[in-house]
């Protein structure tokens, strides 16, 4: 492994103006991003979870000459050079460019029983980040998002998912693709609906199963109806709110998944 801490004394880059930097710079914008196949990760410790998962990163750049374990090509650059370079208003003192790396259906490994998360429309970053994380800490096999608005690369989406991504499959497909591959593997569309007049806690969940959660401003769309063995609500008091926020709708719905299969309950 590579280290920056064996660079000379001082940085490799001082200058707003290095090609580098402004690449760096051009890479917050998702069209840039996805022209050439990358996504950036800031912090050391997303860093790490990344390598963790066997990701390598293209170039690392980090302006903390403390921090170590890199991999490949690492760069020095001045603390305030890279902090103009962050998505956020500091760096934590690494910024590093990684390929992406997309999966697919085919590549989700079922088992017996799978858990997958299906989320459609979720346009907030941090909200998918979510998902995501509970995804991975409920035991899900994979998250597939429906819709184009979802940026799974996003870095509030990494940043959120405390790089549950990074190890997570995340599938972008459409309900023409999903619809006919849960059909054939036999796996059961729960779909979470406001206005179902079902329960959540009296859907079976044991099974092979697929959860599916829309925008909460939207809900679902005609498509994620269609193909929906079940509408379930998510029992609440009506003079509260209106309507759960996406990521926490998914983690009740997941949980209550782990709940049944660790009980035997339906």
């Amino acid at each position: 492994m590579g280290r920056c801490d064996t660079a000379p004394v001082g940085f490799e880059i001082t200058s707003l103006s290095n090609e580098r930097i402004k690449w760096l710079v051009r890479l917050r914008e998702r069209k840039r991003r996805d022209a050439e196949r990358v996504f950036v990760v800031e912090g050391p410790r997303l860093y790490h979870r990344a390598l963790a998962a066997g990701l390598k990163p293209r170039i690392t750049f980090i302006s903390d000459q403390a921090i170590d374990g890199t991999v490949g090509e690492c760069v020095t650059v001045a603390p305030d050079v890279l902090d103009k370079a962050s998505y956020r208003p500091r760096s934590q003192g690494l910024i590093a460019v990684f390929d992406q790396e997309d999966s697919t259906l085919g590549e989700i490994e079922r088992g017996p029983r799978p858990l997958l998360l299906i989320a459609e429309n979720v346009e907030k970053p941090g909200n998918l980040g979510a998902m995501s994380r509970t995804a991975a800490a409920a035991g899900a096999n994979a998250v597939i998002t429906v819709g184009d608005a979802v940026d799974r690369w996003n870095p509030n989406v990494l940043r959120s998912s405390t790089g549950a991504i990074f190890s997570l499959p995340i599938v972008s497909s459409s309900w023409d693709e999903v619809g006919p591959w849960l059909a054939e593997r036999d796996i059961r569309v729960v779909a979470a609906s406001p206005d179902a007049a079902e329960s959540l806690w009296e859907t079976d969940l044991t099974g092979p199963v697929a959860i599916v959660v829309g925008a909460e401003d939207e809900g679902l769309s005609e498509g994620a109806e269609a193909i929906a063995d079940h509408l379930v609500a998510i029992p609440q008091r009506d003079d509260v709110v209106d309507s759960l926020n996406a990521s926490v709708s998914a983690a009740v719905a997941l949980f209550e998944a782990v709940r049944q299969r660790s009980s035997g309950a339906a």
